[in-house]
């Protein structure tokens, strides 16, 4: 119904687990309704927030986050539609707007959904998730053969969905939960049959991915590994402790609750309306036929009468017990269909080659499949050095880095006149107000003598006079002799310089100046900056030995793959030659 502002609504929650696919075919679910009812308007989220806008965070308009972003995303007419800022907020570049509400946004999409189409990008990013439905409903089935109590697969026919809640009730299991399965009250392992029973594959691997051995008290016994039935035993053991389990939770109504519920005017009502149709056939009240109707209709009345909007909500152990209870079992029918059970499915999909890994790793990430002809493998290192440049000039905030999708961005510009400017206001005289800790040395120390002051005042009016291109030359000229200082050092050597061939004239010249400044040059041969760059990131991926890292990261969010580094040790000396 509706509440204050939000209007009246269909709504709902899954709680989808570890299955994550089962959120996007959900998804797919909600578009296909607005596209089927073009009068509705749909908006999903998680406990991650609007997931959609996440799947799509690489094309999201700069304006959009995570604090306006509510109430702005909705399917509808079956396309994936996004409310921008308000005129007034997007002149004012108030980012940190209020999100409409959903009133506004309804009225919004109802009058101009045209304008609020979501761009390309973002469709198409949300859209790849949920390709393939309907026809991957069926992929993700899985169906094997399962030992189990009757009981249980009577309750699996009528109720197949319950698999779900008993493999879950297991996969999470606990000490405590543990406890009812000494005795096993409600599924015995007297009476098992073969049974055909079709999971989820995630549901599926959470079953048979874990190692469990039954309490002997339990009576559950598994054949010896090499028996050809053996994983149908252990599947079906494990299945019957998650339904043993739900059903040792399940709500134990008190007799004074149960009493309050059949002693309202409603009962009554329900009760008199039995009794006018015949519906205890003129049979004694007291007697054993009476007593039994009684109970049928009171479990009736519980179930349908007192609370028919929160009957799904009643725990899965409920439903098993009354289930239960109103199902007949024929054990020899059964029996008669296990002999003819039709063949279960190939489950080999659990395994998984570090080639297959990689290759959905790829797909996953739009990556380039490597080819099959090593010799067509050639990687551009230039491409790696200019991807780093365009990386490094993008802008940097608190909320993090932009990547540049592409190194063929335009170089980073210098402009000599604002650089020289910021320097002059640096190192000038300029300076408006001194830094708090300059401020308590000043205190600290006596700077009151006459002449020092008189030097001060003169080293300022120097300062002042300096012209801006000196300004740079003596900047140059200090760290030219910070150059040959670490030029001698472990750090000057540990980088790669530019060759001789490359500088040959300065290289003759300098060498006709005499030995020393020969071999001051040659000290002094510029760094090879790419170089470098490259030999270093190279290191950094060969050190990550094939796992994720930064070197890898960074290049890969700029659309640069490297090589899969086969033999370790030559491939970056290889690479870098």
């Amino acid at each position: 119904p509706r509440s204050g502002d939000i209007p009246a609504h269909i709504g709902g929650t899954t709680l989808f687990g570890d299955n994550v696919e089962d959120e996007w075919f959900i998804v797919y679910l909600v578009r296909e309704i607005t596209r089927e009812f073009p009068g509705l308007a749909a908006r999903i989220d998680d406990n991650d927030g609007e997931f959609l806008l996440i799947e799509a965070a690489d094309f999201l308009p700069k304006w959009l986050n995570p604090e306006n972003s509510d109430n702005r995303v909705f399917f509808y007419k079956g396309e994936l539609h996004i409310i921008p800022l308000s005129e007034t907020e997007e002149q004012e570049r108030d980012l940190s707007a209020a999100s409409p509400t959903i009133s506004q946004a309804l009225t919004l999409l109802s009058t101009r959904s045209e304008e609020f189409l979501a761009a390309e990008p973002i469709r198409t990013a949300v859209y790849k998730r949920i390709s393939g439905y309907p026809e991957k409903i069926q992929a993700s089935f899985h169906r094997a053969h399962c030992y189990l109590p009757a009981g249980i697969v009577a309750v699996l026919r009528q109720r197949p969905s319950l698999v779900a809640a008993a493999v879950q009730a297991f996969y999470l299991r606990d000490p405590v939960d543990l406890r009812a399965c000494r005795s096993f009250q409600t599924f015995p392992p007297d009476e098992r049959v073969m049974a055909l029973v079709t999971f989820t594959k995630c549901l599926y691997a959470q079953l048979v991915q874990q190692k469990f051995v039954p309490d002997r008290r339990s009576g559950y016994t598994l054949p010896v590994p090499s028996h050809p039935q053996y994983k149908a035993y252990e599947l079906g053991m494990k299945l019957a402790h998650g339904f043993e389990i739900l059903c040792s939770k399940c709500s134990k109504v008190s007799p004074d609750s149960k009493r309050n519920v059949f002693s309202g005017p409603l009962w009554e009502r329900f009760l008199g309306s039995l009794k006018e149709k015949n519906y205890f056939k003129g049979e004694m009240e007291g007697s054993a036929k009476y007593l039994e109707l009684l109970h049928m209709a009171e479990d009736y009345f519980q179930q349908s009468v007192t609370k028919p909007e929160s009957s799904v909500e009643a725990s899965p152990g409920d439903e098993i017990l009354t289930l239960l209870q109103a199902t007949t079992i024929d054990l020899k029918e059964l029996e008669r269909e296990a002999a003819d059970l039709p063949p279960e499915d190939d489950d080999s999909w659990l395994e998984i080659t570090p080639d297959d890994l990689d290759q959905m790793l790829k797909e996953a990430r739009n990556e380039p499949l490597p080819s099959s002809n090593e010799e067509e493998q050639k990687y551009d290192l230039e491409a790696v050095a200019e991807s780093m440049k365009a990386f490094v000039s993008k802008v940097s905030t608190h909320e993090g880095a932009e990547m540049p999708w592409s190194s063929d961005e335009s170089h980073v510009t210098f402009d000599v006149e604002s650089f020289t400017k910021a320097l002059d206001r640096i190192l000038g005289a300029d300076s408006e107000e001194l830094d708090s800790d300059d401020l308590d040395e000043e205190e600290e120390f006596d700077f009151s003598d006459e002449d020092d002051e008189d030097l001060d005042a003169e080293n300022q009016r120097q300062d002042q006079e300096v012209s801006p291109n000196e300004l740079i030359g003596s900047l140059k000229s200090y760290m030219n002799e910070m150059d040959r200082e670490l030029a001698h050092t472990n750090v000057g050597k540990s980088f790669t310089t530019q060759k001789k061939g490359a500088s040959s004239v300065k290289a003759t010249t300098s060498q006709s100046a005499g030995p020393d400044s020969g071999a001051e040059d040659t000290e002094l041969t510029p760094v090879d900056v790419d170089m470098n760059l490259v030999a270093n990131l190279l290191e950094s991926y060969s050190a990550q030995s094939g796992l994720a890292g930064p070197a890898s990261n960074i290049l890969q969010s700029m659309g640069v793959y490297l090589p899969e580094n086969a033999d370790h040790t030559g491939s970056n000396s290889r690479a870098t030659e």
